[in-house]
């Protein structure tokens, strides 16, 4: 029985499965995440001196609340980048997600365990469609994603009837996300939630055969096709993993709100794309990190917070989110030049 060898994540050549990285490619990760956690330490002092509130324990935790839904879509942005794709979709997919949701736990009145998983399997279902899209019939990620945007949003209005859909009848589903189940601590279940997704994410990614093909497609699909790879099935399945992630984001959202809300969600991808890149995630594929994820969205909640406790004006934040996606954009053009 032969053995399939994967390319090397970094370099694109095959390699053994079991090789990691070269050190200087984690010496340089390693660099690119501390700058960004310095990043954010330094907007966490700046907003604390520019205003008394921001310390305060409930706005803390509203940050963590709020970094729960952009983090949990980014985690899956991660893996579509890392593998040189991009998924513009996430955004009204989430709000699909929510919808289908409500539809299962509201309209349909099935159980709380069955809708919530309902509402992940529809996000890997859009996953699944991007992914096949890509991989089977060549459609280049952005114009397929963008394609899905449009249709999650469309069917997203039409299933709800334009309207909101509330779940009261459900009570324990807002307690999903706002409801704590730690003894002592008001540290809300969905900061809870992000924190179990991105250990999931971590393990995928580093542990699994899905993530070191991940990272091998990404860095040079070519050569890990001619090592025997199945490029065009683990595009698919990568697609559909990161729309489980999707789902997850769309079924905490509804949850947050106690409603799902058939117009919200655009807007979402863009930030959750900004929070891979700053953490260290290349736009060009094949080099990036779960952990930089995680501190990418921090900094896009604590951005956020801050100029809206500072009574910046709404024009003025989307000014500063979309400077922040520029410079993010930047950096990693000049990270890309000197890695060759």
């Amino acid at each position: 029985m032969s053995t399939v060898q994967a390319a090397n994540p970094d370099t694109g050549v095959p390699t053994d499965d079991t090789a990691g990285p070269s050190l200087s490619v984690r010496v340089r990760s390693s660099l690119q995440q501390f700058l960004a956690f310095a990043s954010l330490i330094a907007l966490v002092i700046f907003f604390s001196i520019a205003s008394g509130e921001f310390m305060t324990l409930s706005n803390i935790s509203g940050i963590l609340l709020a970094t729960s839904v952009i983090g949990i879509l980014a985690l899956g942005t991660t893996f579509v980048i890392i593998s040189g794709g991009i998924d513009l979709s996430i955004g009204t997919g989430m709000t699909l997600c929510s919808v289908m949701t409500g539809v299962f736990l509201t309209y349909l009145g099935l159980p709380l365990i069955v809708g919530v998983i309902g509402g992940i399997i529809t996000g890997a279902v859009m996953g699944l469609v991007n992914g096949t899209l890509i991989a089977a019939l060549k459609i280049p990620p952005f114009i397929a994603t963008l394609a899905m945007m449009m249709v999650a949003e469309g069917l997203a209005l039409v299933i709800s009837g334009t309207s909101p859909i509330y779940f009261s009848s459900t009570p324990g589903f807002t307690n999903l996300a706002l409801g704590s189940i730690i003894p002592g601590l008001s540290i809300p279940n969905a900061v809870v939630i992000i924190f179990i997704a991105a250990v999931l994410a971590g393990v995928t990614m580093s542990r699994t055969i899905i993530g070191r093909y991940t990272f091998s497609i990404g860095s040079n699909e070519d050569a890990t096709a001619l090592s025997g790879v199945n490029v065009k099935k683990w595009k698919i399945l990568i697609y559909t993993f990161a729309g489980a992630f999707t789902g997850l984001a769309g079924v905490v959202m509804a949850s947050r709100l106690s409603s799902a809300q058939p117009g919200l969600g655009m807007g979402y991808e863009l930030e959750a794309i900004a929070a891979v890149i700053i953490g260290g995630t290349s736009l060009q594929g094949g080099k990036g990190s779960i952990i930089g994820t995680i501190i990418g969205a921090l900094i896009m909640s604590v951005l956020t917070n801050g100029l809206r406790i500072m009574s910046i004006p709404q024009e003025w934040q989307n000014v500063a989110v979309g400077a922040v996606i520029l410079l993010a954009v930047y950096l990693d053009m000049l990270r890309r030049k000197e890695s060759k």
